[in-house]
């Protein structure tokens, strides 16, 4: 047979096995040089060619299509999902990168660069798209081998997926060291294994994190197939941004603000809140009007009223900040909202008797008055425990609401617990008048 028809044999043969076997035909890819690999993605239709490519682990498939050439490139473009296609070019240094797109049309081009450009606080964010993947069948010689050459990344975990790229489970870099060198990764696999979507916010990363107390992540596409991986590092600054969130957006400030912000970001942000906070300072300013005429006749009244708010606000921020804890952590839901408010409330009526008793002295002691001194006493009591219930009761309302549990929640509380405060203690003194 001559060598060209030969030849002509043996690639309609090759194109012949991969539409057939194309998973066969990346298990053999994935133990060739790239360049080679390359080559046979290359000879193939390319169909065909997307087939097998989709069935390549990540690392495999980045090393195949930065070997490719230009037009071999774009031939296998439209044929591969465009999410599959960005999550592999992410893992090419950013000159190859930039050349492997400067040969596709303008519009794959701006596709591409979109999917890759993932909002800073989803998964896909934060994960690093160079994640080593492993088959079942596997043997721990040859995934140690393999992990030998990436001395740079932090494993903690070995993931394991299927033919068709999806997560099947994961391995801990424990168990696959003392393992048996001969044996494989199916016997070894945990199920199931935790992941999280590259759509997903950080909140879900961080609550799929204190659920499955796994120290990486793997993040997947919408098919369920592996695309990169949350390391450690990452997953601990995405908590500690979580958590100074959370309390830049308990005082109405943005989440997005940085300490060298422009001030006019800064502005747009915390206007609209300060703006609510003086409605809400007006409506407790009509409370104490409300009571003028007590005022008027009792001064005294006017000099105590901000111990009383201020001891009801101290308690109700307790509260809330201990309860957004617990909702950040996913320590409790909103179902837990009856044991939530009841603790507060023992604690805050418990806490208050305490404090009213010093109050009540020292008040004693500067008036003379066993009227005012009962009256302050009493209110101390009540306005810290209703302050323990609101701490407890916003954050989980709002979250059972789907509202951000933490967005100016402290401004909400303020206006609260100084209605309340004002409230009880002129309430009781109106009431009472005729013992001060």
């Amino acid at each position: 047979m001559p060598a060209r028809t030969q030849g002509a044999v043996e690639r309609a043969l090759t194109r012949r096995y991969a539409q057939l076997y194309p998973h066969e035909v990346a298990l053999l890819l994935e133990t060739l040089p790239p360049s080679e690999g390359s080559k046979i993605i290359g000879s193939l239709v390319a169909q065909d060619a997307a087939r097998v490519f989709r069935r390549l682990r990540p690392d495999t498939a980045a090393e195949v299509l930065d070997a490719l050439t230009d037009n071999s490139f774009k031939k296998l473009v439209p044929e591969v999902e465009p999410g599959v296609l960005a999550a592999t070019l992410s893992r090419l240094e950013a000159d190859r990168r930039a050349s492997r797109l400067g040969v596709l049309e303008e519009s794959d081009t701006k596709e591409l660069i979109q999917l890759m450009s993932y909002p800073a606080d989803s998964a896909g964010g934060i994960m690093d798209p160079r994640v080593t993947t492993f088959r079942p069948d596997s043997t721990v010689r040859e995934v140690v081998n393999r992990i030998r050459l990436f001395r740079r990344r932090r494993i903690s975990d070995v993931f394991v997926i299927d033919g068709e790229g999806g997560l099947v489970g994961a391995v801990a870099l424990q168990d696959l060291v003392a393992a048996r060198p001969s044996e494989t990764l199916e016997g070894l696999i945990r199920r199931p294994a935790a992941s999280v979507l590259s759509t997903g916010p950080r909140e879900e990363v961080l609550e799929t994190l204190n659920l499955s107390k796994a120290a990486s992540l793997p993040v997947t596409d919408f098919e369920g197939r592996v695309i990169g991986v949350i390391r450690q590092d990452a997953l601990i600054s995405a908590a500690q941004a979580e958590a100074t969130a959370d309390v830049q957006t308990m005082v109405g400030a943005s989440k997005d603000e940085r300490a060298l912000s422009k001030a006019s970001f800064a502005i747009r942000k915390r206007l609209p809140w300060l703006q609510v906070n003086l409605g809400t300072a007006f409506l407790a300013a009509a409370v104490v009007g409300l009571f003028e005429g007590t005022i008027a006749r009792f001064t005294a009244l006017a000099v105590l009223l901000p111990v009383v708010a201020g001891q009801s606000g101290n308690t109700g921020s307790q509260a809330l900040a201990v309860t957004m804890r617990g909702l950040a952590l996913r320590e409790i839901r909103a179902k837990h909202w009856l044991r939530v408010t009841a603790k507060e409330l023992t604690a805050g009526a418990i806490n208050g008797v305490a404090v009213a008793l010093v109050t009540a002295i020292a008040v004693y002691l500067w008036s003379g008055s066993a009227g005012l001194t009962g009256v302050i006493a009493i209110a101390m009591v009540i306005s810290m425990a209703i302050a323990g219930v609101a701490g407890a009761s916003i954050p989980i309302i709002l979250a059972r609401l789907g509202q951000d549990p933490a967005q100016a929640s402290s401004i909400v509380l303020t206006t609260i617990t100084d209605v309340v405060g004002f409230m009880t203690f002129l309430g009781l003194a109106t009431l009472a008048a005729g013992m001060l």
